[in-house]
């Protein structure tokens, strides 16, 4: 699955003295709150090439676009204290600070080239990095490069290793994960796939979003759960015109296609976790995780007991279908590092709920309960808590 949209808008390039003018391409951010600065310009920062040139920082201004979404810009400055090669490019890499994953590249050209910059002059490099809602932590590297190879960063401690300098942080606005409470059931569910239990009419619905920014998304899916001694019992709804599917076996890849799925984390300890799905068609995949997206053992069996109603034509496009909905009774001893059999009231689980549709049978939209920002259903950080009641 793809991830979030990070765009970078280059605006100028330019000595300081005299100053540039700001031909910004994109929406101009509006400022909601002063500038900020984690590198303010004024100081050293690092250098290159045994000190040619030095860096004296990153202005931080947040605003918004005109979408409404985070605009920082990103105002570098540097200074050459002797004369330039040429052929030097500039590059700005945004990555995940967690795990150092690239997420947007602003290598460019500079206008002004690095042999024409006047020794002891400022020079400014600008971008504006529009974020996601949500967008986690992200770190500001930048620095020179020539074909296959980069100016070399004078500090080991002011670069990453890859001779990428350590620019400021950005973003880190996640929201806390939500919290789903589950009733205790006197009478557990028919699993026939019809939802019309008086277990279904005493539990709370969840609602998913799109996964990657909480917003609504653009297919109904609400999901209803409840629990007794031996099980935890599932109820998805899915609204969807186009209900389909072709796997037929258990264990294919059923999240290549339309399927809802649950990840269970009994034992919250963000490493170890199951991972139950079902199709359309009522095929199954299940698989423990020893470690996030580690070591997938498809051979373990959940005991899994499920079922499926489509409402509509399965398989056949040509028509308008309403939707599918799926029951599932999955039984606690068959579920890893469950601290309690049966769970105690009180008891909190990490756990997410999950959709994969395919409007056009071609490209995934994906759905949660907890929104995960990144394009990973497997970010057990971002896993939501099941409290039991």
């Amino acid at each position: 699955m793809h991830g979030p949209r990070w765009t970078i808008t280059l605006l100028c390039l330019g000595l300081l003295v005299p100053a540039c003018r700001d031909e910004q391409a994109g929406p101009r951010p509006r400022p909601r709150a002063p500038a900020s600065a984690v590198a303010e310009p004024g100081s050293v920062q690092g250098t290159w090439a045994g000190g040619a040139i030095e860096y004296l920082g990153t202005r931080v201004d947040r605003g918004r676009d005109q979408r409404g979404q985070e605009a920082v810009r990103l105002t570098h400055v540097f200074e050459a204290t002797k004369r330039l090669p040429p052929g030097w490019q500039i590059f700005v890499h945004i990555v995940d600070a967690r795990t150092g994953q690239m997420v947007a590249n602003g290598d460019h050209p500079p206008p002004v080239p690095l042999e024409q910059w006047t020794v002891g002059h400022p020079v400014t490099d600008v971008q504006v990095v529009s974020l996601p809602p949500g967008a986690p932590e992200l770190r500001v590297l930048l620095g020179f490069w020539h074909d296959d190879r980069r100016l070399p960063v004078d500090q080991p401690s002011a670069q990453d290793g890859e001779q990428r300098m350590l620019g400021p942080t950005i973003g880190g606005g996640l929201p806390p994960v939500p919290e789903a409470h589950v009733r205790r059931t006197a009478t557990p569910p028919k699993i026939d796939g019809v939802l019309d239990d008086a277990t279904w009419q005493n539990a709370t619905p969840l609602t998913l979003v799109n996964s990657f920014d909480g917003r609504p998304a653009p297919l109904r899916t609400t999901v209803r759960l409840a629990w007794d001694d031996h099980a935890l019992y599932v109820a998805f709804d899915c609204e969807d015109p186009d209900v389909w599917g072709t796997f037929t076996k258990r264990d294919e890849p059923l999240y290549t296609q339309e399927v809802v799925e649950i990840f269970i984390d009994a034992d919250a300890d963000g490493r170890t976790y199951d991972e139950i799905e079902v199709s359309p068609h009522n095929v199954v995949f299940d698989a423990y995780f020893p470690a996030p997206r580690q070591g997938m053992d498809p051979s373990w069996d959940s005991g899994l007991e499920s079922a499926v109603k489509v409402d509509g034509t399965l398989d056949d496009p040509s028509d308008r279908d309403r939707g599918w909905t799926v029951e599932m009774r999955i039984p606690f001893d068959r579920l890893h590092s469950v601290p309690h059999l049966p769970p105690r009231p009180g008891d909190r689980w990490r756990f997410n709920l999950y959709r994969l549709d395919l409007p056009d049978r071609k490209n995934q939209q994906g759905q949660a309960f907890s929104p995960l920002f990144v394009g990973d259903f497997h970010a057990v950080n971002r896993f939501a808590w099941l409290v039991f009641e």
